[in-house]
């Protein structure tokens, strides 16, 4: 068997039918090695030496020493000095010397601690197991007499696969955190169920997927990932053939060892390490040999692009390929480390940033450091083009928000802190202009603590004073018992901004003259529409403090009881997808709103304008609007239907998170109300059936506009757009649904490519659209259910023909 394998291998880059032979999957059942049984009732204790071996000594199962005082349990090559683990049961949850695990009586492994609390077993699910074995191959068993395993570590690997491992679909690999800590970390590489091997990073902490940074292409035909005998690792399809070889012509595994391994930089690697030689020898191997043909992705630098999430190293860093091919993290100029025990935590500033309130009179405190083929793509907040490097060097120095300029081919970005996505590669081109503080001096706490309304002038004075003489002291300690007063009567002012105005509602009752002062006599308008017009505005008692004012018109401001209502209602939320409401005016005839100010403006700019956002930002806005109206409807101690959700109310703020925005017109719902009658509210386009036919209204009306919304995401287009070439694709809501029951729903998205490597999904999103928009009101689900169906939590089903789109384009 072992020539054939050999001889055959050779072939391998020769013919790829000869090589579906050769790499076909061969059954390695427990028979067929030989093994130690473990019987029922032994145990391991956490100690250094305390472990199962395999006939051949080669493989380990039990406890290896990880920190201090922290045991893992394990498997690992026994026969190298590095003691190399490839399995653990209990990565995020370290165990103590003296904890045991145990092969109980009735065939359970159980990991317990010294307290007998349960820290993990093996899921046997209450089969006969007769006893472990420990195998040659690298997988610890638990088997019945007849040898039959009911348990494998090779089902549940961690981030490790050997050969004779097969990957099936739903199985995945979860990259350790460090080259020193083998809790989960940063990525994730599976195997999905409509057959496309994915690599994605993962929502640190908590370990949700967020976005894929590289694919097999094989949706709907990859079934099986094999690393098979011969040290060859490849995709199959469900008939056997071979779709992708991820890793071909190894050395022998009779040689080496092989191991395949999600490191924790993100990158798929296969290992060899030779076998023959004498540990003791001179020139025996420190450490394991990559096989650099197979990195998955070739450069995890630029293979890595996701607005949300830092990339392949922290925020405010850079990542670059080390002669190794490894990435390496580094700080641009001015900037160091959080931690630099962990690089991926990022960078800070090393000085005080610029002072938007004096960026001009700044300007010449800093300078611009250049880097060369250095970029961080997706930090913007302003594009221009057909401009010099020098216009561009001039406008971030004068812009108190760019950190970095990005100059290449007469094109000028300004980018933002936090800077995501940092690359060094030369692919990149161009140069990064990053700012810096030239004497790179930090903040002075002592500055901090002055408060504004004492001048300078006075402290100065204070302390000549000091030093002329100690005659003065008496009248020093009357001048600071009269800064003590101002500073009372500034603490006192302060107060009574946060004061609320209602038991339970933290708000600010402004008067109008103050919002004319704070938006400069609204000045600056931000937007407007058909009820109110909005400005921007600083609160003067914190400079800093940037907020949106919205003036509404005199129709609503005649309604004083229910503007009232709605104040306090809106006062009382509090969501991280809803806007925060600081204040209100409510003098004569005067009916504003404040609000805190959401930088990124809102959600129709970035997609209907360029550029537009990606498919995965776009996924994570439609999770955030879904569970802003969630709470809402259901989670808010009165129930609000918002009545005009569009993409114009949708801000997103600096990481692009989803802020639902404009309750002008909501209506309130009160405990024992599951309905209301009111005149028609909202937006053409978005309006549902039964604002037409003067029925009454639901939470159900928000689901139908959310519907809308969620297929304008999909397509990243307008849901009425005239000027389409194509008649059959005029109103979105029609083409949606005919391209879902024809079976074509990829031609919604046939310019988006992430979109197009994620078609399970975007099918998913259509269904839960067509859902939205039925006619019948009671035919569309509640925005929970809505958002559990987004989340993958709850099967979509088939959805009928929503009948009627009349309300979505009887008004155009």
């Amino acid at each position: 068997m072992k020539v054939v394998f050999h001889v055959m291998a050779f072939l391998v880059p020769y013919s790829s039918c000869l090589l579906f032979l050769v790499i076909l999957p061969q059954p390695f059942p427990a028979t067929a090695e030989s093994y130690k049984k473990i019987t029922l009732g032994l145990s391991l204790t956490a100690s250094n030496n305390d472990s199962w071996q395999s006939p051949s000594g080669e493989f380990a199962f039990g406890f290896q020493q990880v920190a201090v005082d922290g045991f893992l349990l394990a498997i690992w090559f026994d026969k190298i000095p590095e003691k190399t683990i490839l399995w653990s049961a209990n990565r995020n949850n370290l165990v103590q010397r003296g904890d045991k695990v145990k092969l109980m009586k009735d065939g359970q492994l159980v990991l317990n601690d010294r307290k007998g609390k349960q820290i993990w077993r093996a899921d046997t699910a209450g089969s006969r197991v007769a006893y472990a074995a420990m195998l040659d191959s690298g997988n610890f068993v638990l088997a019945r007499h007849d040898s039959v395993n009911l348990w494998e570590s090779f089902r549940e690997p961690t981030d490790t696969l050997l050969p004779t491992q097969t990957f099936s679909q739903g199985s995945k690999l979860v990259a350790g955190y460090s080259s020193m800590n083998r809790s989960t970390g940063r990525y994730q590489f599976t195997l999905q169920s409509d057959g496309n091997l994915v690599l994605y990073t993962l929502a640190f902490p908590i370990g949700s997927v967020n976005s894929p940074y590289w694919s097999s292409k094989t949706e709907g035909n990859g079934f099986l990932l094999s690393f098979n005998q011969s040290g060859n690792i490849y995709l199959a399809a469900k008939n056997g053939r071979m779709l992708v070889m991820l890793s071909s012509d190894p050395p022998p595994t009779s040689d080496f060892y092989h191991r395949a391994i999600l490191e924790y930089d993100g990158v798929f690697r296969h290992y060899v390490y030779p076998k023959s030689m004498n540990p003791g020898a001179a020139g025996w191997p420190l450490r394991w040999s990559p096989l650099t043909s197979s990195f998955i992705p070739p450069n995890i630098c630029t293979s890595i692009r996701e607005n949300n999430g830092c990339g392949a190293c922290g925020f405010n860093s850079y990542c670059s390929l080390g002669n190794d091919q490894k990435p390496k993290c580094s700080c641009p100029p001015g900037y160091t480390f959080l931690d630099p025990n962990d690089v991926m935590k990022g960078c800070k500033q090393n000085f005080v940033s610029q002072n938007c309130e004096e960026a001009s009179q700044e300007t010449e405190l800093f300078y611009l450091e250049q880097k060369e083929n250095t970029d961080w793509p997706l930090s913007d907040s302003e594009h221009f083009s057909t401009v010099t490097e020098e216009w561009c060097r001039k406008a971030c120095l004068s812009d108190c928000f760019c950190a970095v300029a990005i100059f290449r081919d007469g094109n000028c970005w300004k980018k933002k802190i936090p800077l995501s996505n940092g690359r060094f590669d030369p692919s990149v081109g161009g140069r990064a202009l990053i700012k810096i503080r030239q004497d790179n001096s930090t903040l002075n706490p002592a500055d901090d603590d002055v408060p504004k309304n004492k001048s300078r002038s006075t402290i100065i004075i204070i302390g000549s004073l000091l030093v002329i003489s100690s005659v003065s002291l008496n009248f020093l300690f009357i001048l600071r018992a009269f800064l003590d007063v101002l500073q009372f009567g500034y603490e006192k002012t302060k107060k009574r901004y946060l004061e609320p105005t209602d038991p339970g509602v933290t708000l600010r009752s402004f008067t109008f003259s103050e919002l004319e002062k704070a938006t400069g006599n609204f000045e600056e308008e931000l937007g407007s529409g058909a009820f109110a017009t909005v400005y921007k505005g600083t609160l003067d008692f914190d400079e800093r403090t940037f907020v949106a004012v919205k003036n509404l018109d005199k129709m609503v401001r005649d309604c004083e009881k229910e503007f009232k209502a709605e104040v306090n209602a809106i006062g009382r939320t509090n969501h991280k997808n809803l806007v925060k409401l600081l204040g209100f005016c409510n003098e004569g005839e005067h009916r504003l709103l404040v609000y805190e100010l959401i930088r990124n403006g809102n959600l129709a700019n970035f997609l209907f304008g360029n550029p537009r956002l990606n498919w995965f930002k776009r996924m994570q806005i439609a999770f955030g609007v879904a569970r802003g109206l969630f709470y809402l409807h259901e989670e808010c101690s009165t129930q609000i239907i918002h009545c005009d959700i569009k993409p114009q109310n949708i801000l997103l703020d600096e990481s692009f998170r989803a802020i639902i925005s404009d309750f002008g017109i909501a209506k309130l719902l009160k405990a024992d109300q599951t309905r209301t009658s009111t005149a028609i509210r909202g937006t053409k386009g978005y309006l549902a059936p039964e604002w037409f036919k003067n029925l009454p209204v639901t939470v159900k009306v928000d689901v139908y506009s959310f519907g809308i919304l969620l297929l304008e995401l999909i397509c990243c287009r307008k849901n009425f757009e005239p000027e389409v070439k194509n008649e059959d694709q005029m109103v979105l809501a029609y083409w949606a649904y005919d391209c879902y029951r024809d079976g074509k729903a990829g031609l919604l998205v046939a310019n988006d490519d992430d979109a197009v490597l994620d078609m399970k999904r975007v099918v998913k999103f259509v269904m839960i659209a067509i859902w939205c928009i039925q006619e019948d009101p009671s035919l569309r689900p509640t925005m929970k259910k809505v958002t559990l169906m987004l989340e993958g939590t709850v099967e979509v089903s088939a959805p009928p023909d929503p009948s009627s789109f009349i309300s979505s384009i009887e008004s155009f």
